[in-house]
């Protein structure tokens, strides 16, 4: 386990305090940390999902349906 030294605002230092017993802090920092940390990874790959979608060519519904018919076709045979 590492130490890190950060910088919080008073108003929120003094509510970890006032919430959080002294032998929790760091456990309580450490999820909020991953918490916000997976929040930022899902929405870098929702960005790029989104980036992509623009770049590939839409399908109309109908070419939609009948490319599914055409896989249903051939996994028949």
């Amino acid at each position: 386990m590492a130490k890190l030294n950060v910088s919080i605002d008073d108003q929120l230092r003094d509510e970890l305090f006032k919430l959080i017993p002294p032998r929790r802090r760091s456990q309580v920092v450490n999820e909020a940390l991953r918490h916000e940390l997976m929040r930022r990874k899902r929405q870098l790959a929702s960005d790029e999902v989104h980036r992509l979608r623009k770049r590939s060519a839409t399908l109309s519904e109908e070419e939609i349906v009948e490319a599914v018919r055409r896989d249903r076709t051939r996994a028949t045979r």
